[in-house]
C-alpha cells in the first residue's frame, strides 16, 4: 500500500514506534527496524520489492559513521574509569566549581567540547564524567545529564566551526566571526535555561538512579570514585578527552581557512576524522589503564571485550534509528512540509525555525534539518529587513527541537547515559524543546534591537 499524502506515513511512523517500543516494550533495535520496514512498505519513495534491502542500507550507512567511533568511546569509558583518570577529572572540576554548583562543570565543558566536533562524541566523552560526579556528590543526575545534553546541543546547533551552523552560515553568506560571537550570544543564555534552570527544575521533582552503562556498573564507578586518588595525574587523565577534541577541531579549523586539496588538509583530514582520533585516545587511555591497573594482558582483553559488547549494543540501536529516519524521508514529508509553511506567509526568521524544527522531527538529524532549511531559505536572503545570522540562528535553533526515537543522539543519550526512554525525554527531549522555543524568542527580540544591517 503506497500513500501520496506524506503526512500519512508519517504519523503512521510516529504511532508505530510508539506502539512497539512503549506499549509492547520491544528491545529498541527490534522496534525501530520494525517501524523502518513498516514506513518504507508505505513510502512512495520505495518499491515493495526494494524495502528490505533499502533499510539494511540506511542501516549500514549509519553503522559506517557511528560504528568505530561509538566502540572507541566504550573503550575510552571503561578505561578512563577503571584507571582512576575520571575520578581525577571529577575532582580538579568540583575543585573548581565546587560541589553546590557542579553541575556548572558539566554544562561549561559540554558548551565549549561540542565547538569542535559533534553532539553525539561530546556526549561519548563526557557521559563517564557525569556518571562519575553522580557517585562523588550522591545526587543531581538528572540534573547533569542535562546540563550536558543543553550545553553540547547550543553549540552543535548554533555555533561555527560546529560543522553544521558553518555550512548554514555559508549557505546565507553570513560572516563568520559575526556567526561565532551572535551565535555563542545566543547560545550561553540558552544552555543555561535549558540545562541549569530547567535541570534543577526536574532534579528537584525527580532523581534518576545510577545504571550500568557502557560496560561500567554503578559499583565499579562506586569503587573509582572511593579511591584515594593515587590514579593518573590531571593532564595524563584529560588526554583521551582533550586529544580527539583536539584532533576532530584542528580538521574543522583547517577546512574553514584553507582550500580544499591543499597540504595541511589533507593531514588534518586525515587525523581529525573521529575514526582515527577517537582510536588514539582509546589506545592512550588503555595504556593507562594497563600501566596503573592491570599489568596482565589477558584481564585487560577481558575488560576491553566487556566494553566493546556493550558498544555493540549501542551501535545497532543508533543503525536502527539511522534506518527509521532514513525510511522517513523516502516518503517527502521533508519537502511536503516545507512547501506548507513558506505558503503560509509566516516571517522569514520564524519560517526559517519553522522549517527546520519540522525537518528535525520528521527526520531525526539536527544537521540535515539546518541544511535543509539553509537551503530552502537561502534564496529569501535578500527579502530580510535584519542581518542573516539571525536567520541562521533561527534556523539553528529550529534543529534543537523535539528529539525523539527517529534521532541517534536519542538513543546515544539513553544508553550512554544509562537512561530509561522516558527519562531521556525528561532530559534532552524536554531541554532541547525548551531551548529551541526560547531560543527563537530571543533571536526575534535580539533582531528587533539589534538588527546588524
Amino acid at each position: 500500500m503506497v500513500l501520496s499524502n506524506p503526512l500519512i506515513p508519517l504519523a503512521i511512523g510516529v504511532l508505530l514506534v510508539v506502539f512497539l517500543l512503549v506499549y509492547l516494550n520491544l528491545p529498541p533495535f527490534v522496534g525501530l527496524i520494525i517501524a523502518a520496514l513498516g514506513v518504507a512498505v508505505i513510502s512512495a519513495g520505495v518499491p515493495i520489492n526494494e524495502v528490505p534491502a533499502q533499510v539494511a542500507q540506511a542501516f549500514g550507512e549509519t553503522l559506517i559513521g557511528v560504528g568505530i567511533p561509538i566502540l572507541m568511546a566504550a573503550i575510552i569509558g571503561k578505561t578512563l574509569m577503571e584507571s582512576g583518570a575520571a575520578a581525577r577529572i571529577v575532582r580538579a572540576a568540583l575543585s573548581v566549581t565546587g560541589q553546590e554548583r557542579s553541575e556548572y562543570a558539566i554544562l561549561s565543558s559540554s558548551y565549549l567540547l561540542s565547538v569542535p566536533v559533534f553532539f553525539d562524541n561530546v556526549f561519548y566523552l563526557l557521559a563517564p564524567l557525569g556518571r562519575a560526579m553522580k557517585q562523588r556528590t550522591g545526587v543531581k543526575f538528572s540534573l547533569y545529564m542535562t546540563a550536558l545534553c543543553a550545553g553540547a546541543l547550543a553549540t552543535h546547533t548554533l555555533v561555527p566551526p560546529t560543522p553544521g551552523p558553518l555550512a548554514v552560515a555559508n549557505s546565507l553568506n553570513v560572516n563568520l566571526g559575526l556567526a561565532i560571537l551572535v551565535g555563542g550570544a545566543v547560545a550561553l543564555p540558552t544552555s543555561l535555561l535549558g540545562g541549569i534552570v530547567y535541570g534543577k527544575a526536574l532534579n528537584n521533582r525527580e532523581e534518576f538512579p545510577l545504571r550500568e552503562s557502557m560496560g561500567v556498573s554503578s559499583e565499579e564507578i562506586d569503587e573509582e570514585m572511593a579511591a584515594s586518588g593515587t590514579g593518573p595525574g590531571l593532564v595524563e587523565s584529560l588526554t583521551p578527552i582533550v586529544l580527539p577534541l583536539v584532533l576532530i577541531g584542528s580538521n574543522t579549523i583547517a577546512a574553514a581557512l584553507y582550500a580544499e586539496g591543499t597540504t595541511i588538509r589533507t593531514a588534518t583530514a586525515f587525523v581529525g576524522d573521529a575514526t582515527l582520533a577517537l582510536t588514539a585516545a582509546a589506545m592512550f587511555s588503555t595504556y593507562t589503564y594497563y600501566r596503573l591497573e592491570v599489568q596482565d594482558l589477558d584481564v585487560l582483553n577481558e575488560e576491553l571485550t566487556g566494553a566493546i559488547k556493550s558498544g555493540g549494543n549501542i551501535i545497532a540501536i543508533t543503525a536502527a534509528g539511522g534506518a527509521f529516519g532514513a525510511m522517513l524521508n523516502t516518503t517527502g514529508v521533508g519537502e511536503y512540509v516545507a512547501g506548507i509553511v513558506t505558503g503560509l506567509g509566516f516571517s522569514l526568521l520564524v519560517a526559517g525555525w519553522l522549517i527546520a524544527a519540522l525537518m528535525r522531527v520528521a527526520q531525526g538529524s539536527a544537521t540535515v534539518a539546518l541544511l535543509t532549511g539553509a537551503e530552502i531559505m537561502a534564496p529569501l536572503t535578500g527579502d530580510l529587513s535584519v542581518s542573516a545570522v539571525y536567520l541562521m540562528l533561527a534556523i539553528g535553533a529550529g534543529g534543537m527541537i523535539a528529539p525523539w526515537f527517529n534521532d541517534s543522539g536519542f538513543w546515544i543519550v539513553s544508553e550512554v547515559g544509562g537512561l530509561t526512554q522516558t527519562e531521556t525525554f525528561k532530559t534532552y527531549s524536554a531541554s532541547a524543546t525548551i531551548m529551541s522555543v526560547t531560543g527563537l524568542l530571543l533571536i526575534l527580540l535580539l533582531s528587533s534591537v539589534v538588527p546588524l544591517t
